[in-house]
C-alpha cells in the first residue's frame, strides 16, 4: 500500500494555459471574487457540496484554502486552483478527491468560475491532473461522477477520455426535492 504521507504529489502542473497549484491561505480574496460571482451555477450543479450552501464570505474563503491546504499536505484530499496564466487570474479549480491509496484509485472534481466557462479549461485541467493520476500516482481507476442533468460535465468527461460506466437511479435529492441521477464516468490505464 502506498503511504500517502510520504508520497510525493506535485506543488503543480502547467498547461500551455494553465498553472494548477495547491490553495494557500493568501489565495482567500481571489478564491471569495470568484465563488461569489459562481454561486448561482455551483448551487445549480454542486448543491451536494456543504461549502457550495453555505454563504460566500471572505471569511469563509480563507477558511476553505486553510482546509484545502491542510488536507492537500494530509493528502487526504488533492485540490489544485487553476490560474489563467497569461492574466494570472483564478478561472477553475480542480481536485482528486475520495482517494482510495489501497488500489489505489480516486475521482476527479472541479468547477469553472461562470465568467470563463466555455474556453475549455475544464477539460484542460482535468486532463493534466488525470494523466498525473494514472501515471504518477498509478491509480488503477480515475473516477468522474456528475448529476445526470449536467451536460456541461458529461461533455468535459466525454472530452477527456472517460467512459459512461453507468447511470446509477435516484442517488441524491436536488434543492427542490427531486430525486435525480448520478452518472458514473472511469478511465483507467491501458491493459497491460
Amino acid at each position: 500500500m502506498l503511504d500517502p504521507l510520504r508520497f510525493p504529489v506535485p506543488e503543480s502542473f502547467e498547461t500551455d494555459r494553465l498553472l494548477l497549484r495547491p490553495f494557500l491561505e493568501s489565495d482567500a480574496p481571489d478564491l471569495h471574487e470568484a465563488l461569489a460571482e459562481s454561486v448561482d451555477e455551483l448551487r445549480a450543479n454542486l448543491w451536494f457540496l456543504p461549502w457550495v450552501a453555505e454563504e460566500q464570505t471572505l471569511e469563509s474563503a480563507g477558511v476553505r484554502c486553510r482546509r484545502a491546504r491542510a488536507n492537500f499536505l494530509l493528502r487526504t484530499d488533492l485540490p489544485y486552483l487553476v490560474f489563467d496564466k497569461a492574466q494570472g487570474r483564478l478561472v477553475a479549480s480542480v481536485g482528486l478527491h475520495r482517494t482510495d491509496w489501497t488500489l489505489p484509485k480516486t475521482e476527479v472534481g472541479y468547477w469553472v468560475r461562470s465568467t470563463e466557462t466555455g474556453k475549455g479549461y475544464a477539460s484542460e485541467a482535468v486532463s493534466v491532473l488525470t494523466a498525473w493520476a494514472l501515471s504518477g500516482l498509478g491509480a488503477q481507476r480515475v473516477e468522474l461522477v456528475t448529476d445526470e442533468l449536467n451536460t456541461g460535465s458529461r461533455g468535459v468527461a466525454e472530452r477527456c477520455g472517460f467512459a459512461l460506466e453507468g447511470i446509477l437511479r435516484s442517488t441524491m435529492r436536488s434543492p427542490d426535492g427531486r430525486l435525480r441521477n448520478s452518472c458514473v464516468y472511469a478511465r483507467c490505464p491501458p491493459a497491460r
